[in-house]
């Protein structure tokens, strides 16, 4: 997917959430405009935040009964994982400054 973002099936994500690391997942969906308009957001403040957090995308479609399993109804919804537990998500497309602000409080 890119240098600092990885596309994960639904099993590659519940073994990255049940390793205790600390995990921000991008659940997303190719057809969602929002999606789209968050993803070079994502890519810019997971550059700035590697080493803190393993940041993944889930695309919907192909794994609907994990992303209905944690909540998630509508997209883009960006989950923060830690210790094998959610942690807090954000629901809909952020600018940078407040998806930083975001990470800042759950990385």
């Amino acid at each position: 997917m890119s240098d600092y973002i990885k596309a994960v099936t639904g099993e590659e994500l519940k073994e990255l959430i049940g390793s205790g690391k600390k995990v921000v997942c991008d659940f997303w969906a190719t057809w969602c405009g929002p999606c789209r308009m968050l993803a070079p957001v994502m890519e810019e403040v997971a550059e700035e935040f590697q080493g803190r957090a393993e940041f993944v995308k889930l695309d919907i479609d192909e794994n609907e009964q994990l992303a209905m399993s944690y909540g998630v109804m509508s997209i883009p919804d960006v989950y923060v994982f830690e210790n094998g537990a959610v942690k807090d998500h954000h629901l809909g497309y952020a600018p940078k400054e407040a998806m930083t602000e975001f990470l800042k409080k759950n990385v």
